[in-house]
């Protein structure tokens, strides 16, 4: 049965939820194909259970496996490696810096489905911020145990917070905005898999010429060249950070086909991948004798 996110939420607030608390703060050498962005994040595992890797505040690579009512907070940059083995179903909050997104995820052992998209403002800059920068704080020079009852208060708090956002009528961007947002959101953090216009159209119930209206009006750039720019952008971090093949570069990135993926990066960057990486490489190494005489 697929719940929704406030009945979620409800059930954490009532302490039947958060069972173990786990910590991924290590924003180094995230492995190939790792979940990582830029701001705070929380996995709440629902249903099933699932394998996740992350690395602790030491770097040490941290392997368990999460059941029901277990907690995997994301601190910012920070990365975590899901595994989709069994099936599970989980909710994915986003805590951005003007919203937070929510979303519940179920892996049915085939495929990824989405429920529930939920976007919210943000009250404002600072509230909800000294919660998140509390967590920081706390696992800046240690990792809190599973069962941290200061990790345990701040985390209900947080969700507390995020459940208030989603009965405040506050005035936001129109629907139509606020569903690009939605879109955008997912490609940013899905771009690796197989997605299409028709794929993402289904996914949100519109048909796939109004998605490429959405991008043209909303964004002022085509569907695909948005997905492409994204991929990009990730192919560009895998170039300076692992030394892969181009190929495997190509797939990590979402790219099914190296040649097309090499057409478009030198397009964006007047640069091949390889041009890319050689340059890129050559202004980190230490300046020579000869080099510094000139």
């Amino acid at each position: 049965m697929v719940r929704t996110i406030n009945e979620v939420l409800a059930k954490c607030l009532n302490h039947q939820l958060t069972n173990q608390i786990y910590f991924a703060n290590d924003a180094q050498s995230a492995p190939l194909l790792a979940d990582q962005v830029s701001q705070p994040r929380i996995e709440i595992m629902i249903d099933g259970k699932q394998s996740i890797q992350w690395a602790d505040y030491q770097g040490n690579i941290i392997e368990k496996t999460l059941f029901p009512s277990d907690v995997l907070y994301i601190t910012a940059q920070s990365w975590n490696k899901p595994a989709y083995t069994t099936p599970f179903t989980t909710l994915s909050i986003l805590y951005d810096k003007q919203q937070i997104s929510m979303t519940i995820n179920q892996w049915d052992g085939k495929a990824l489905t989405s429920y529930d998209q939920i976007n919210v403002p943000r009250r404002g800059a600072r509230i909800g911020a000294f919660i998140i920068q509390a967590l920081a704080e706390l696992t800046w020079q240690h990792q809190p145990c599973e069962r941290d009852p200061t990790a345990y208060h701040l985390i209900q708090s947080l969700l507390s917070h995020t459940f208030d956002l989603l009965s405040v009528d506050v005035k936001t961007s129109t629907k139509t905005a606020s569903l690009f947002e939605a879109i955008q959101q997912y490609i940013d953090s899905h771009f690796r898999d197989d997605i299409t216009r028709d794929f993402l159209a289904k996914m949100f119930y519109i048909s796939p010429n109004y998605l490429s209206h959405l991008f043209q009006r909303e964004g002022k750039i085509g569907f695909n060249e948005y997905l492409n720019n994204v991929r990009l952008e990730y192919a560009k971090t895998r170039l300076k950070d692992y030394d892969l093949t181009i190929k495997d570069i190509a797939l990590a990135s979402g790219f099914k086909d190296s040649h097309y993926f090499c057409r478009i990066f030198r397009k964006k960057t007047e640069r091949t991948p390889t041009e890319y990486r050689r340059q890129y490489h050559s202004k980190l190494l230490p300046m020579t004798d000869n080099n510094k005489s000139n």
